[in-house]
């Protein structure tokens, strides 16, 4: 389908970009590489008078060693973020996740802040985030500030905490320096999204564990780390994968087969990362 008509507007700033957001209200949508927004705008699931293009701010792309975490820039793509040497040594696991992305095409224009915002749950870079207990920092128009945790950032189907008028400018992750991880990713073709995903993540001798496409939001498999805890194997532990989860049925997999696939695929994460 054709989008509705709109107009469009390309932002110079960061400020530029609040301050058409802050101008317009929940009529204005943001886009940088576009692979989020312009699908949902063709399905009218999405209607917006005024697109604001942020896909030029360079000051927006980078990767920085921050001390105890990594600070990733919103506007950084995809192949950035998968080919950059302080992420493969600090977040090996976030490498991996976005080297799951689509394909090669979106990866070079889609951005890891555009994924984030877009809060999908069958996404693979938002469980990477959680696994890793990463945050957001979110900017608004006049110069406020704040950092939102991975856990309160997901709030419903493609539903986030941002506020109106606000946007993720960076992403931290806290490093996890040869620290054990696994990801896994089960789905009919490789560019698809994941039918179910799984990413896991060593942390001081617990787990932080993810799942993708087993609810609709991105969310934390908390019985499974629980089990783990409570000194569970990673055999042990996946049993309780599909616990606490709401996912869908639909043309490529049932309930069922999602809770099965969540259980194996949740073991096979846990075995890589060395529970």
């Amino acid at each position: 389908m054709i989008p509705v008509a709109f107009d469009y507007q390309r932002a110079s700033s960061v400020e530029g970009a609040l301050e058409a957001l802050a101008e317009h209200g929940d009529e204005a949508k943001l886009m940088a590489g576009g692979h989020s927004l312009l699908p949902m705008m063709k399905l009218r699931l999405a209607y917006p008078s005024v697109i604001v293009d942020i896909g030029r701010l360079e000051d927006l792309s980078y990767v920085r060693d921050a001390g105890d975490h990594l600070a990733i820039g919103a506007l950084t793509r995809h192949r950035d973020v998968e080919t950059a040497s302080l992420i493969a040594e600090h977040a090996p696991l976030l490498a991996t996740a976005t080297a799951n992305v689509g394909d090669p095409q979106v990866r070079h224009r889609g951005t890891i802040g555009g994924s984030i915002a877009h809060a999908d749950a069958a996404a693979d870079t938002p469980s990477a985030l959680l696994a890793h207990g990463g945050s957001v920092v979110v900017r608004a128009a006049g110069g406020g500030e704040r950092v939102v945790d991975a856990t309160d950032l997901f709030t419903g189907f493609l539903e986030s905490a941002l506020e109106e008028g606000e946007m993720i400018t960076e992403v931290r992750i806290p490093k996890a320096t040869g620290m054990g991880w696994g990801f896994e990713k089960f789905n009919r073709r490789a560019q698809d999204w994941a039918i179910v995903g799984v990413s896991a993540q060593r942390a001081n001798g617990s787990a932080r564990v993810a799942l993708v496409n087993m609810g609709p939001t991105p969310l934390r498999a908390s019985e499974v780390e629980n089990a783990l805890a409570q000194g569970a194997n990673a055999t042990e532990a996946a049993e309780y994968a599909a616990d606490g989860t709401a996912p869908s049925s639909d043309l490529n997999a049932s309930v069922e087969y999602r809770k099965h696939l969540a259980r194996v695929l949740v073991k096979r994460a846990l075995m890589a990362a060395g529970f």
